[in-house]
């Protein structure tokens, strides 16, 4: 897909020889900046396609596992509704498999007004760590009747580590980038 290629070409962009220092240069950061912003527009169109109920089964479950890679492990999604007080948080498998299950006949997502909201900051352990913020409107039909809408502001956090790997036998440092937790700031109708 797409973004495979971006995060290949991202790799080259960015990677250096393991003889870098792990501090982020703004012109990396740029780019880091761009990279993250783009696997969270990725993710918006990966949960649209699988909340489509015209999505076959099949293509879903192949979404499923790509938009999986796009977060580190043990993240959660948080959602919630008009109807409740309480998000509840699941598992990015276990939120995408019920969001593929939801009793409507239609499901448009939409993503909107995606942008960072907390700069990188370097952490102890070395990762840096942002926040990107989106908007998500969601609409749920049964027949032509539109039966469920709300607008909910959603942060997701960034996690952004220097990994390593060998091309060509050489071994090349990067900067990886992962989604981590998202959290329900807001819900509107």
């Amino acid at each position: 897909m797409k973004s495979t290629a971006i995060t290949v070409l991202f790799l080259f962009l960015i990677g250096t020889p393991m003889i870098a220092q792990d501090n982020i240069s703004p012109e990396r950061k740029m780019a880091i900046d761009s990279l993250a912003l783009e696997k969270v527009r990725d993710l918006g169109k990966y949960i649209s396609i699988i909340g489509n109920k015209q999505t076959p089964w099949s293509e879903a479950n192949r979404v499923i596992d790509r938009t999986l890679e796009l977060f580190a492990d043990g993240a959660m999604m948080g959602v919630s509704t008009l109807n409740s007080t309480e998000v509840k948080y699941w598992g990015v498998r276990t939120y995408l498999e019920r969001l593929m299950a939801l009793n409507y006949d239609r499901v448009n997502i939409e993503w909107f007004n995606i942008e960072y909201i907390s700069d990188l900051e370097k952490q102890p352990d070395g990762r840096y760590v942002g926040v990107i913020t989106i908007y998500q409107r969601f609409e749920g039909r049964v027949g032509d009747n539109l039966v469920y809408v709300d607008t909910t502001k959603k942060d997701i956090t960034v996690y952004v580590e220097r990994k390593q790997t060998q091309i060509g036998g050489r071994l090349i440092g990067f900067w990886d980038v992962l989604l981590g937790d998202i959290r329900v700031a807001e819900t509107m109708p």
